[in-house]
């Protein structure tokens, strides 16, 4: 009954009419065996909510003609479930050359364990949130999917010029009037130049995907002239709320002992380069010994202000945004005086640290609200007064390896990109 309505009304009934597409709907609660037809119960282990039997699920789907894994199957077989692979377009476009799919909807808690050790299911998942059942999930598949078959969508091409088709969001539409509410259409719009129409359209595709989706760009096939355009619109500045600092004391050795290690040249170089590419608020190099302080000052006026500023002007810029402190108490003081409030203090580990942990798109929310500081130790890592100097750490970069000891510079490049991507 959840699907009679939309399954029954405008493009997907005229498919059904016109036998582009065609449903049957099983209900497990015919297949059970229990006087009051149950199809749940609660799980093993305790624990609140209940868990669909696997009994009345099994028998449903060799009803339908499902075998054991390593046999025949009549069609690719898919759950609904949080943990599946994303539904994407890509996904729907391989869905919709099966000559049939079956769609199982779990409730309660989900479904016995035991029939995905059975069956050869398929898991999909339509987003990153909770859903009563897997019924909604379906009606989003089934839509995606079922509108990628020839006919459903009467003009073929409706299907191919919308979002994440070409891999980008879909530029704006308008249509009559000319002026609502003192809001007016493009004037290219109205120009009847269909190579303009089709530029602005491209641009503004970009544009929409740079601003709401632009993980997207990664992937997507991009001119030359559509990078030019993306290198020429703004873009958020989330990356000047967050500021990281290299801590040269008090940091570990190979035996464990808090210890100060010196400066090294590439480390400054790097970091700095990384932190300007993604527009950071600043970079903090902490060392409390003053010939390393001296040493840092006469790198940066070499670059900044002699002859290195005049043969690598890049690098000027770059080292810009460096400065020099003795502690992380000073740069926590320098970023409250710079923004009117106390950062918020995230630590690095190459492993799982104690304490809270902060996700990397955590810290770029929290940095559209507040600054952020984030601690890199060389050496190996920081010292645990340092450590308790965390409000929070960024998990590993990588949770499982056997080889783990990326440089500082590596690092930090990477946990950047990883909080900052193209919003920075």
């Amino acid at each position: 009954e959840f699907f009679s309505g939309p399954l029954t009304s405008s493009l997907m009934q005229r498919a059904r009419d016109a036998g582009i597409i065609g449903f049957s709907f099983h209900n497990p609660r015919d297949k059970s065996t229990s006087k009051h037809s149950n199809v749940d119960d609660r799980p093993y282990g305790g624990g609140p909510g209940m868990v669909m039997l696997p009994e009345p699920v099994a028998a449903t789907l060799t009803e339908i003609g499902h075998k054991p894994r390593g046999e025949a199957q009549p069609g690719r077989l898919i759950f609904l479930a949080p943990k599946g692979r994303p539904l994407t377009q890509k996904l729907a476009r391989e869905l919709a050359n099966e000559e049939q799919l079956t769609l199982v909807c779990g409730r309660y808690e989900g479904i016995d364990a035991r029939i995905e050790e059975h069956f050869p299911v398929e898991c999909v998942s339509v987003g990153d949130f909770v859903l009563n059942g897997g019924e909604a999930a379906a009606l989003c598949l089934i839509e995606s999917v079922g509108r990628l078959l020839p006919g459903f969508m009467g003009d073929d091409e409706s299907g191919t010029e919308e979002s994440f088709s070409a891999g980008l969001l879909e530029h704006p539409h308008y249509t009559r009037p000319v002026d609502f509410a003192g809001h007016g259409v493009p004037e290219v719009l109205r120009s009847g130049d269909h190579g303009r129409i089709a530029a602005w359209r491209r641009q503004e595709s970009l544009r929409v995907t740079l601003e709401n989706r632009p993980e997207l760009l990664g992937n997507a096939p991009l001119t030359p002239e559509d990078h030019l355009f993306l290198q020429g619109l703004p873009v958020r500045r989330a990356g000047r709320n967050l500021y990281c600092a290299l801590v040269h004391y008090p940091v570990l050795d190979k035996q464990k002992n808090s210890v100060a290690v010196s400066l090294t040249n590439l480390d400054i170089h790097d970091i700095a380069r990384s932190s300007c590419t993604f527009g950071l608020g600043g970079y903090y190099i902490l060392t409390p010994i003053q010939d390393q302080q001296t040493l840092l000052a006469d790198i940066l006026r070499h670059w900044r202000e002699g002859a290195g500023r005049e043969s690598n002007p890049d690098r000027d810029t770059a080292l810009g945004c460096v400065t020099g402190l003795s502690s992380i108490a000073e740069a926590v003081a320098d970023i409250t005086a710079k923004t009117g409030h106390e950062p918020l203090i995230v630590g690095t580990a190459a492993r799982h640290a104690a304490g809270s942990t902060l996700g990397f798109s955590q810290v770029r929310e929290t940095a559209e609200e507040r600054p952020v500081l984030l601690l890199f130790g060389t050496g190996h890592g920081l010292a645990p007064e340092c450590a308790a100097m965390c409000q929070a750490f960024l998990p590993p970069i990588r949770w499982q390896s056997g080889f783990n000891h990326l440089s500082v510079r590596a690092a930090a490049a990477i946990i950047l990109d990883r909080i900052l991507g193209d919003w920075h």
